[in-house]
Parts: structure tokens; sequence; C-alpha cells
């Protein structure tokens, strides 16, 4: 650090005149020591020694260095900075590798002898239109063996590429649309996740929704910056905004793994396997090939000539040919295997993909296979699961919700309150996570899984529900899509104008005092086809009731656009010239508006009624 400093005095020894720094927060003299991570950002920096990230700025260009609040500022250079402030740096330590938390738990077995390496199981995910499926292309034709070319490759969902005599398994569904649909099944198959950037375009909305899902399902991430042949590439770019969110890549002191690709011009290819096979030694993946297989369907299939089809990755074990197996709710006997190239097989070991024939029924995609003693057991097993299904379909589901949540967390069921965080604009994101962020309750935390901006999607709720969390909504709403998902699958979503509201219910929640909720009943719809004026009473809208009824004293809602543009009840309700109380699908009346009155032809008139929920 002495020699560094030597330097920087040296080049620079005429002071600069950028005003004195800022004094630092008062603490205590047994508190002037600060943790210090191998590389932060600027702005991580002046969070940590309580001083504003302009005031750092400045003490770096006093020590010769120019830096924006976003740049990443080396252990050497923020233990100078620190010092300038008052403080003595200390290097945090990295923990130690025992502490790596293993995944597939459920698989471990007491004897570990038994377990040998397994291949692991890559997800590729990133923006629309940033390479995916073409880096996937790459892969698949960038190992295709002498003995391969010319066979057929087959669409199964799944595919392994060999590289130095060790396989890797590629799901064949980009997207983390697909990965979060298999997690809301309580299916986690992947080991790894591809973070897939173009070096043109950089970090977009769909990447960053990417990274939270990788988060969420506590996978590493090996980046990709794909397009590296365009003119207009821009890598450093691409590092630096990744940097910005939490993604630090190894050669700036981060522990993600980073490699330029050509999926184009099949450029990196190589390097990006290597780099794969690194990180999967790392995760120490590890099965029983000896035990009765597991295993997840990945996709599953009606073939005209074939009957059932389902593309199971084995998790587990070894799946056989006349393996009797349970499935979801159905069974069956595998009758024949093929790969992804259709070769038949006879055994299909851990992280293996094959295609299953010998269903009795086509299963859902993320239910588990799991091999039976024989045939009749498993057949027993998934008659006993259709019974299950129907029993637990006629009683009401109690997802997580805020309604719910205090008895939840009494209970000892929450210990940690997963939020999907959705806003009209992206300024309004930062002051809703710091605010939710500090209420920890009851030694339960709030955990901003992903937050963004536009309307609510099925991506979010799918999220939600394979996290176990809520989607807050503020100043948007849900997609048809989203609120139809959101209502089968019984996620809570809540929307808000007002971000006190927001906060203060998700509080209230933790506490146990939130007030009852209502839900909003659609009764009916009306197209306002003409508009009149009545003496004494203003303008009044000749309407045609579209669907539903028409109910005096209704709630009602005008929109125009697609756009809620005024909300009130009813203040009249005539049908000709006789007041009535309420005007069923396919007639016309009149209808006022308490409160309004600028109609336009064309205008839809939504009228509803509340519930308590």
């Amino acid at each position: 650090m002495s020699a560094k400093r030597q330097r920087i005095d040296e080049r620079y020894r005429e002071p600069q005149d950028i005003g004195a720094p800022e004094s630092p927060p008062i603490k205590s003299e047994g508190d002037r020591r600060i943790t210090v991570p191998p590389s932060l950002t600027v702005k991580q920096f002046a969070d940590l020694v309580g001083v504003s990230a302009v005031e750092v700025i400045k003490q770096l260009m006093r020590n010769g260095i120019m830096a924006s609040i976003n740049q990443v500022i080396d252990y050497e250079t923020a233990a100078i900075v620190a010092s300038d402030f008052g403080y003595e740096a200390l290097e945090e330590q990295p923990q130690a590798p025992a502490q790596k938390r293993k995944r597939y738990q459920r698989f471990q077995e007491d004897d570990t002898t038994v377990q040998k390496p397994r291949p692991a199981v890559v997800t590729i995910m990133g923006h629309v239109d940033h390479g995916k499926t073409s880096l996937l292309d790459a892969i698949r034709e960038t190992k295709v063996t002498a003995t391969e070319v010319g066979e057929i490759t087959q669409h199964i969902g799944a595919y392994q590429v060999e590289i130095r005599e060790q396989k890797i398994t590629f799901l064949d569904t980009p997207g983390h649309e697909a990965f979060t649909a298999m997690r809301a099944r309580g299916a986690q198959v992947t080991d790894i996740a591809i973070l897939v950037v173009a070096a043109d375009d950089g970090v977009m909305p769909q990447t960053l929704e990417a990274i939270d899902h990788a988060r969420a399902a506590d996978v590493p991430i090996v980046v990709s910056i794909n397009k590296i042949d365009k003119p207009e590439a821009n890598i450093q770019r691409v590092k630096q905004q990744l940097a910005e969110r939490g993604l630090l890549i190894e050669e700036w002191g981060g522990d993600v793994v980073c490699v330029p690709v050509s999926a184009k011009k099949k450029e990196g290819i190589s390097d990006l396997l290597e780099n794969l096979l690194i990180v999967a030694e790392l995760e120490d993946l590890k099965a029983n090939p000896e035990r009765r297989a597991v295993g997840v369907v990945i996709e599953a299939k009606l073939d005209k000539t074939k009957g059932p089809l389902a593309t199971v990755l084995v998790q587990t074990g070894t799946l056989k040919v006349g393996d009797s197996f349970l499935v979801g709710d159905t069974w069956g006997k595998v009758k024949a295997m093929f790969n992804d190239k259709g070769k038949r097989l006879k055994r299909a070991e851990p992280a293996t993909p094959v295609e299953v024939l010998g269903l009795n029924s086509v299963p859902q995609a993320g239910d588990t296979l799991t091999v039976t003693a024989n045939e009749r057991e498993a057949h027993t097993l998934a008659q006993r699961r259709q019974e299950e299904k129907r029993l637990a379909s006629l009683k009401p589901t109690t997802p997580l919700s805020l309604s719910e949540l205090f008895s939840q967390i009494r209970d000892g069921r929450v210990k940690e309150l997963n939020i999907i965080l959705k806003t009209d604009v992206q300024g309004s994101i930062e002051p809703i996570k710091t605010s939710l962020e500090r209420l920890n309750i009851d030694e339960v935390k709030v955990n901003i899984l992903h937050s963004g901006s536009g309307s609510i999607t099925e991506r979010d709720v799918l999220l939600a529900l394979a996290s176990k969390g809520i989607v807050l909504g503020f100043n948007t709403s849900p997609e048809p899509g989203a609120r139809q998902l959101a209502d089968s699958e019984g996620v809570d979503i809540r929307c808000y104008q007002v971000i006190y509201n927001l906060v203060d219910d998700v509080e209230r929640a933790m506490k146990g005092m939130l007030e009852p909720t209502y839900v909003e009943v659609v009764e009916g719809h009306t197209e306002v086809r003409a508009i009149f004026v009545i003496r004494g009473r203003g303008k009044v809208a000749g309407v045609y009731v579209t669907d539903g009824k028409v109910t005096r004293g209704a709630l009602t809602r005008i929109i125009r656009n697609g756009e809620a543009i005024f909300e009130s009840t009813i203040s009249s309700l005539r049908r000709f010239k006789d007041d009535v109380r309420e005007v069923a699908t396919g007639f016309e009346c009149g209808v006022g508006i308490e409160g309004y009155s600028d109609f336009q032809v064309g205008d839809i008139i939504e009228f509803y009624r509340k519930e308590k929920a």
C-alpha cells in the first residue's frame, strides 16, 4: 500500500483545489476499522465509510485516480482512501471452500463412497435476440464428432456434448421463463446458468430478469458476451454494466466467469466449454449411479405413432430399459429410450437426458420420475396420487399472501418474505426497495427477488410461485394472462398508487395488523353509443350492455382506448322513461355516472362490486 501511495504522491505533488473532504460520521475509537472486499465500486465504498460518493470521487482525484460512481476499485486503492477519511482498512478474507453448499442434498447418500462425479446441467438465459438459440446451436455443431456427422439431431429438450472426455448437459429450451416454470413445479434441475449478453446491446431488461431468476434459484452464473464480431461491440461497457448489477467478473476482482464469444462465427465456444467444466468441478457435482433412478420430466408430448413420450433428465441412479416407474400421477414401464441423436440406449446414468417410451399417459413438465420395484407398485402409487390430487382440488388453496402472512410467521412456516416488485418507472424502484428492506420484524427478512418497470407479467407470477413469494405493483397493473395465472395458482398480487400504503401494508401484514382486503367482482360491461343531455341532470350515456348486467348503485369504471380514466358509481339507470334496478345483456339503457359527464361514443363502462377476500 505504501509503494502505491508513494507513486501517487510523486506524480501529483501539486495540491488540487477540490475542497476539503467531507467529515465521516463520528464513531467511537474502537469503531475506526472497516472490512473491505478485494474489489468494490466507488458507491459501495462510499456507503461503507458513510460519506457521499462525490466526496470519495474527490479524494480519489486528489490521489491521481479518475473514477466514476460505478467504477470498480481494488482493495489497495480503497485502503488508501479509507485512511484519508480516518479509517483503518482490513482486507476481507474469502470464505473457506468447505462451507460451500452442495446441490441436490436430497440425493446425498450417507455413504459418500458410492457417489461418483456427474456431468453439469446447464441452462442458457438472456435478453431476446441476444443469441441464446444461436449459442446452443453453435455449441452443438462445434462438438459434433466425425462419427456423428450425417446423423439427424432429435429435438428432445436437452442434449449432451463431450469435451476432454467429460460431458456437459444443455437444456435445449433457452430462456428463464421455462427455467422458472420448472422451479415452480418443484424441479431444480439446473447446476449452472449461462447469461448471454450481446456485446452491441449490453445489459437489457430481460438480462436483469435472468440474473434475478438465477440468483433466486441459487445457481452460479457464467457470463457469455456474444456477438463480439460486430463492429459496434463494446465488451468493456458490458462488463461495467454487469458490475453495476453485482456481477463482478474475475478479471475485475470478482468471482464470475466471463467468456467473449461469437456464436455466428463459432469463436470462443471451446473456451466457454472449458470454463463450464472448471465451474462444474468447483460445484463438486456427484450422484449415486447404483441406486434406483430419480429424474425430472423436461418435455412431454403425445406422438401419433409412439403414444405418450417424455424427455427425462436423470438426476441420480441409472434408468434402464424394463424399469417400472411413477411420474407425477401416472406410471409406466421403460420400453425404449433414445438420446438426442435418436440412438437407442439401454441405460441412462445421472445427468443424461433421454426420451422415454412406455408411459401410461402424458405427464407434465417438471414432474418427478421415480423408479419402483415393479409395475403393480407404480400403478398403485399413481392411483393414490390421482385421488390425492382430486381431493386437493376440492380444498381451497392456502398460498403465501399478505393476508395470511402473520399466521404463517407465527407458525414458523415463513422466515423470509420474497417479493417481486414492479413499478411504472425505473425511478420508483430504489425508494420502495430501500423502505421494504428495512422491515425486519420478528426475525423475518424482506427479500426483493426481482424488481423492474412495466406491467406485471406471467414471468413475474411464475417467479413468485417458484419462490413462494408475492407480487407488488406500484402504479402498474397485471397483464390479463398474468392475472389469470395468479388466480389459478393462488399467487397474491397487490397494486398501489401510494408508496406509503405499499410499505405500510407489508409492515402491518408482518405484524398481524393488516386490514381485511377486498376483491373486485366484475358484473358487466357496456358500450357508449349515444350521448343525451337531460334537463336538470346533465349528460347521460346511451349504452348497449355487451356482457353481464348493469345494476343500480354498482361501482363503475370508464375505459377509453384501453385505459381507465374515471371511477365512480351509477347515479341513474333508465330504460326508455322508466327507472329500473338492472339491465341484462343485449339491451340498451341510459346511464348516469356520479360526478362525470365527459362521455364519448365508443367508451366502455365497466360495472363491478367489491367483496371481502
